[in-house]
C-alpha cells in the first residue's frame, strides 16, 4: 500500500517485492519483479548520490528479515532472498559506483551468513551476492575503510568454513562446500585480493585453509582432474571491469546425482591455480607460507604423496619468473626446524617435497642455487650434529642431489660442487663444531659421507636425463603428468618419472677444484675411504675432462694419425713437463694410492690437536690414525666464506705429513693400515684412470707403479699380517701392469704380469668395488680384512720392472702417443718416484715455461697484494720490497706528499702546481683563459721516487717502455699519442 510522503527510493525498491500474501509462492526463483527491478537500477544507474541511500535501505532490510528468518518466519526468509537478488542487480548495474554500494552490501552478507548460514539457499545467494561484488570492485576499499574491511574479513571466513565443513551426510557437506568455495574462486579473482597489499597475507591464510582441506581429503591421483584450470578464470582480471561477468551460484536440485568429492577438489584446485598465477614476487611465498599452516593445523604431513603433488603443482602454477619463491620457502621452513632433537613427519615431508619441486620439469628461474645448497649444506650438518644417526640425513642428501637437475647457467655445477667440496674438506680436517666429544669422531665420518654422497649425486643429477631421449620425448607436455613417480624412478635413467627434458651444456667440475679431496683416499675410516673410492671412480669415468686421451670402445688406446698430430704430441709433452690440472691432479691421486697401500697410518692428523683412541682390527693391529677433532675458529666460518689461504696451507702441510709416513719399502715388522678391500678399491681407480686417460696415467702413473712395487720386496721372515699385505700389494702391481698392457696392446708387459700373477701363493682375491646408487646415501661399507694366515717361507716373486719399462718403451704406440723415443720415454717412466714429490708436483702453480720469458707476472697480480687486504702469502711475495704500493701511497703522491713509512717512495716529490694541466672535465679547456704555468722547480725528464708517474709505474700502470716484460692492463693508456697533443702533458707521461 503506498504511503504518503514515502521517499522515491523506497516506493521504487517496495515496489520490486511481490505482495506479501504471495512471498510464500514466489519460490523457487525469489526473484522481485522484473519490471518494477529496471526501474529501480536505472534510478540508481543514473543517480550515483542515491545508491548510498538505496543500500542503507536494502540492508536494513537484510537484517531484520534475518531476524526474524532466524526464528522460523517463512515470509522474512522469502523477503530476505529477494532482498539479495535486488542487491545482485543494483551492484551488475551500477559497477562504475561499486565503491558508494560496497558498504552496505559486504554488510548485508555477512549479516546473512552469520545468523542463517545453515540455510544453503540463502548462503548460495549471499554467495552470489559477494561474487558479484568480487567481480566488480577495484579493491581500494579494503584497507581503507575499517568496517568495510572488517565485514569483508569476516565474509571470507564464513565461506571458508563452508568450504571445509564437516557433514555426516556426504552429499549435504560437498553441496555446502561448493557454495563456500565458489565463493571463494570469486575472492581470489578479485582485485580486492591484490590490491590491498597489507590485506593480502590475513586473506590468504583464510582462504588457504579451505582450499587446500578438499584437496587432503580425496585421492590425488585418481579423483582430481589433470587440467584444472579454466579459460574464463584465466582472462577474468584482464578483462575491463564492465565487460566482465559474474557468476551465479545455485543449490544442486534436490533428486539428481549430488556432487562428489572429486568436483569439490577440483573446485579447490582451480580456485588454487588462480590463485598461485595471479601471485607475484612475495605472494607466492606467502601462499606456500599459509599452506604450510595448514599442514600443521590439520597435521597433513603424513600425506606425504598429496605434499609432493602440492609443492610441485605450486612450483608450476605460479608464474614463471617467480617460480624461485616455491622452493626457496620450503628450504626456510626446513631450515627454521633444524634444531628439533628428533625429526619428525614435518622435516621428511618437507624434504620430500623440496625433491619434488627440484626434479619435476618445471623451469625454475632466477633460483639461487648457491643460498639453496648453502642452507642444505647448514641444515645436514646440523642434524649430524645432533645426532649421527639422523633418520632425517638421506632425504638432505636427496635434496642436495637434485637441486643438480635445474642447470640454468655454464658453471653452475662447478660453482655448486666447489661449494660442497669446500665443506667437505674442512670437515675432514676438522670435524664439526657443536658436535659432542662423544659422537664427534662419528659426526665427522657421517658429516664426510653424506656430503660427498650429495656431491656425486648433484654432478650425476645433472646429465641423467642427457642421455637416452627418444623423439617422443621432445614432445611432452612439461607439467601436465598426473602420476607421482617414486624418489627412485626420479633418480634413475630409465624410470618413468624422469620428465626434465631440458639439455644440460654445463661446464664439467675440473680437477683442480676436485683435487682437494684426495686426501679422502687415505681417510682414517674405511667407509669414508670407500666412499671416495667409488665417488673417484665415477668422477674419471664421467666428468673429468679427456681432451683427446682415449682409448677405443674395447679399452686398447690405439693411435689416430688425423687427430693426433705433431701439434696435439707437443700438447701431451708440454702438459706432461710443465704440467696441466689434469697432470697435477693424476700426480696428487698417485701420491694417495702409494700412501694407502703403504702407509701405517691413515688420515690428517693435526698436531694443535689430540690423538683420537686407539682402534684396533683385526687388518690393523696398531693405531689406525690420530685424526683432527677440534674445530678451530679459524677453519669453520660463515656458511659462503671460501677457504682461506692459511687453511689452505695448514691442509696442504698436513696431507705430506701424512705422505711422508709412507715408506719406501715396507720393513719386516711394519704394518699397514689398508684392508684387503682397500686394495680392490685401489684397483678400481687405478684400472679406471689408466682406461679413461691412458697417456697422463702412463707419464705420471708407470713410476709410482715401479716404486710400489720396489716397496713390497721384503724377507721371507715377516710378520703374517705384513705378509699378507705385501702379497696384496704384488697382486695389485701385477693386475695394474695387466691393464696397462691391455691399454697399450702390449703382450710383453701382460706376459710378465701373467706370470708374476701365477706365482703368487693363493690367498683370498682382490674385492671387486660395489655398485653405488647416485644421488642417496647407502649404508656404511665395511671391510674385509687382510687374511691373517699367510706365512711365507720364500720370497714373493718379484715383478721385474725393467723388463716392463723396457717393453713398454719400445711400444710402437705409445711412442706414437707421446712423441717421445724410445730413449726419453725410458727415461721418464724410470725416473726416481716418491709420494710427497709427487704431491708437491701437483700444487706447483708456476710452470718452468713461463721462466722462460722473465717473471711471467700480469700487472693485475703485481697490483693485487697492495689494493687487495689478502691473506695470500705467497701472491704478496710477489712485492718487489717488503712492502707493498698501494692506494695510500698514490694518494699521497696526488697530493704532493711521499710515504716517509715506505722505503720504496723514498725521497722528496717536487711541489708541482696544477695550473698548467689541461682540465679533465672539459676536453677543450685549453682555448679559455687560464692563469700563466708557474713551476717551483724545473722539470726532470726522469721520474724520482714518490711521483705520481713513479707511483704508476711501481703499480704496472701507464705507459711501458718496449724492454719491459710486463703491459700495462689499462689498455686505454697505451693508445698512441694524437697528432695534435696538448702543450702541456699529465706528470705520469712522458
Amino acid at each position: 500500500m503506498h504511503i504518503p510522503f514515502t521517499p522515491n527510493h523506497i516506493q521504487l525498491i517496495s515496489a520490486c517485492y511481490p505482495p506479501s500474501a504471495a512471498l510464500l509462492t514466489s519460490g523457487p526463483e525469489y526473484a522481485p519483479n522484473s519490471q518494477e527491478l529496471s526501474r529501480l537500477t536505472y534510478y540508481a544507474a543514473n543517480r550515483p548520490e542515491k545508491i548510498n541511500k538505496l543500500g542503507s535501505e536494502l540492508e536494513k532490510r537484510v537484517k531484520a528479515d534475518c531476524r526474524k528468518a532466524a526464528s522460523g518466519n517463512t515470509r522474512a526468509r522469502a523477503s530476505l532472498l529477494i532482498t539479495l537478488a535486488i542487491f545482485k542487480a543494483l551492484a551488475t548495474e551500477c559497477r562504475r559506483d561499486m565503491p558508494l554500494l560496497s558498504p552496505s552490501l559486504l554488510s548485508s552478507v555477512n549479516v546473512a551468513l552469520s545468523s542463517l548460514s545453515a540455510d544453503l539457499e540463502i548462503a548460495a545467494r549471499a554467495a552470489t551476492v559477494f561474487t558479484t561484488w568480487t567481480t566488480y570492485t577495484d579493491g581500494l576499499i579494503i584497507g581503507v575503510d575499517l568496517k568495510v574491511t572488517d565485514d569483508y574479513m569476516s565474509c571470507l571466513r564464513h565461506f571458508a568454513r563452508l568450504g571445509h565443513i564437516e557433514h555426516n551426510d556426504h552429499e549435504t557437506r560437498n553441496r555446502t562446500r561448493l557454495i563456500g568455495l565458489a565463493a571463494l574462486v570469486g575472492a581470489v579473482n578479485s582485485e580486492a585480493l591484490y590490491k590491498p597489499s597489507a590485506q593480502f597475507q590475513p586473506q590468504v591464510s583464510i582462504i588457504m585453509r579451505a582450499l587446500l582441506i578438499p584437496l587432503l581429503q580425496v585421492d590425488v591421483l585418481g579423483e582430481i582432474k589433470e587440467q584444472p584450470n579454466s579459460p574464463i578464470l584465466d582472462e577474468f582480471r584482464s578483462r575491463p571491469t564492465l565487460e566482465r561477468r559474474a557468476a551465479s551460484i545455485h543449490v544442486h536440485i534436490d533428486g539428481d546425482q549430488g556432487p562428489t568429492s572429486g568436483d569439490v577438489a577440483n573446485t579447490a584446485l582451480r580456485a588454487t591455480s588462480s590463485l598461485l598465477g595471479h601471485t607475484r614476487g612475495l605472494q607466492a611465498s606467502l601462499v606456500l607460507q599459509a599452506a604450510l599452516d595448514t599442514l600443521d593445523e590439520r597435521d597433513g604431513w603424513s600425506q606425504i604423496e598429496h605434499c609432493r603433488w602440492l609443492a610441485e603443482k605450486a612450483a608450476e602454477w605460479t608464474q614463471y619468473q617467480y617460480r624461485y619463491g616455491i622452493p626457496t620457502r620450503l628450504v626456510e621452513c626446513l631450515a627454521e626446524s633444524q634444531d628439533a632433537p628428533q625429526p619428525t613427519r614435518r622435516h621428511s615431508t618437507l624434504a620430500a617435497m623440496i625433491t619434488a619441486v627440484f626434479t619435476s620439469p618445471t623451469p625454475l628461474v632466477n633460483l639461487s642455487t648457491s643460498d639453496i645448497i648453502a642452507s642444505l649444506i647448514s641444515v645436514t650438518l646440523r642434524r649430524i650434529t645432533v645426532s649421527p644417526d639422523d633418520s632425517l640425513l638421506p632425504a638432505l642428501v636427496e635434496c642436495i642431489s637434485s637441486l643438480g637437475t635445474h642447470v640454468y647457467y655454464a658453471d653452475q655445477i662447478q660453482d655448486l660442487a666447489e661449494d660442497l667440496i669446500r665443506r667437505l674438506v674442512i670437515v675432514e680436517a676438522s670435524g664439526i663444531p657443536g658436535a659432542g666429544k662423544a659422537n664427534r669422531e662419528k659426526a665427522r665420518i657421517q658429516a664426510v659421507r653424506c656430503l660427498l654422497a650429495g656431491l656425486l649425486g648433484l654432478i650425476h643429477a645433472a646429465d641423467m636425463h642427457d642421455a637416452g631421449k627418444d623423439a617422443d620425448d621432445e614432445g611432452k607436455t612439461v607439467g601436465t603428468s598426473p602420476t607421482l613417480p617414486t624418489p627412485a624412478e626420479r633418480m634413475s635413467h630409465d624410470g618413468p618419472g624422469q620428465g626434465h627434458i631440458r639439455p644440460s651444456r654445463r661446464t664439467k667440475v675440473g680437477p683442480e677444484i676436485w683435487q682437494d679431496t684426495l686426501s679422502l683416499l687415505c681417510d682414517s675410516e674405511y667407509a669414508v675411504r670407500a666412499d671416495y673410492a667409488m665417488a673417484l671412480v665415477a668422477y674419471v669415468e664421467n666428468e673429468i675432462p679427456k681432451f683427446a686421451d682415449k682409448v677405443d670402445a674395447d679399452g686398447v688406446r690405439r693411435p689416430r694419425p688425423l687427430a693426433e698430430g705433431p701439434t696435439q704430441k707437443s700438447n701431451t709433452l708440454n702438459a706432461m713437463l710443465y704440467g696441466d690440472s689434469t697432470t697435477r691432479f693424476l700426480n696428487a691421486l698417485h701420491a694417495c694410492v702409494y700412501a694407502l697401500s703403504t702407509s701405517p697410518k691413515l688420515g690428517l692428523r693435526s698436531s694443535s690437536s689430540p690423538p683420537s683412541p686407539d682402534r684396533t682390527s683385526p687388518a690393523q693391529g696398531d693405531d689406525s690414525s690420530a685424526r683432527a677433532g677440534d674445530a678451530t675458529s679459524d677453519s669453520v666460518t660463515t656458511e659462503r666464506r671460501s677457504m682461506t689461504h692459511p687453511s689452505r696451507s695448514r691442509r696442504t702441510s698436513l696431507v705430506l705429513r701424512m705422505l711422508r709416513d709412507a715408506p719406501a719399502r715396507i720393513s719386516v715388522s711394519s704394518r699397514v693400515a689398508a684392508d684387503l678391500s682397500d686394495f680392490g678399491n685401489i684397483l678400481a681407480v687405478l684400472t679406471t684412470v689408466h682406461e679413461q686417460l691412458p697417456v697422463r696415467s702412463l707419464l705420471t702413473g708407470i713410476p709410482m707403479l715401479v716404486a710400489l712395487n720396489r716397496a713390497a720386496s721384503v724377507a721371507d721372515s715377516c710378520d703374517p699380517l705384513t705378509a699378507a699385505a705385501v702379497r696384496a700389494i704384488k697382486e695389485l702391481v701385477a693386475r695394474a701392469w695387466l691393464v696397462v698392457a691391455k691399454v697399450w696392446d702390449c703382450p710383453a708387459v701382460a706376459e710378465i704380469a701373467e706370470k708374476a700373477l701365477s706365482a703368487l701363493p693363493s690367498s683370498s682375491s682382490l674385492p671387486s668395488l660395489p655398485d653405488w646408487q647416485f644421488g642417496s646415501l647407502q649404508p656404511p661399507q665395511h671391510p674385509i680384512p687382510l687374511p691373517d694366515g699367510v706365512q711365507l717361507d720364500t720370497p714373493l716373486p718379484d715383478i721385474d720392472a725393467d723388463a716392463i719399462l723396457e717393453a713398454l718403451s719400445s711400444s710402437q704406440n705409445v711412442q706414437e702417443a707421446t712423441g717421445l723415443g724410445q730413449h726419453d720415454l725410458l727415461r721418464r717412466l724410470g725416473t726416481d718416484w716418491s709420494p710427497d714429490s709427487a704431491y708437491k708436483d701437483s700444487i706447483e702453480t708456476k710452470s718452468r715455461m713461463d721462466s722462460l720469458s722473465g717473471d711471467g707476472l700480469s700487472p693485475l697480480i703485481k697490483v693485487a697484494p697492495a689494493l687487495m687486504h689478502a691473506e695470500n702469502l705467497s701472491m704478496q711475495s710477489l712485492a718487489r720490497s717488503g712492502r707493498g704500493v698501494g692506494v695510500t701511497d698514490l694518494r699521497e703522491a696526488l697530493e704532493g706528499r711521499s710515504s716517509m713509512s715506505n722505503p720504496n717512495l723514498a725521497g722528496r716529490v717536487p711541489s708541482i702546481s696544477t695550473l698548467d694541466h689541461t682540465s679533465s672535465v672539459y676536453p677543450g679547456a685549453d682555448q679559455f683563459a687560464k692563469l700563466t704555468p708557474q713551476r717551483s722547480r724545473p722539470q726532470r725528464a726522469k721520474p724520482r721516487p714518490g711521483e705520481v708517474r713513479e707511483v704508476l709505474n711501481k703499480l704496472g700502470i701507464g705507459k711501458q717502455n718496449g724492454l719491459g716484460n710486463v703491459k700495462s692492463s689499462f689498455p686505454a693508456l697505451q693508445k698512441t699519442q694524437p697528432r695534435n697533443p696538448p702543450t702541456i702533458t699529465p706528470p705520469y707521461t712522458t
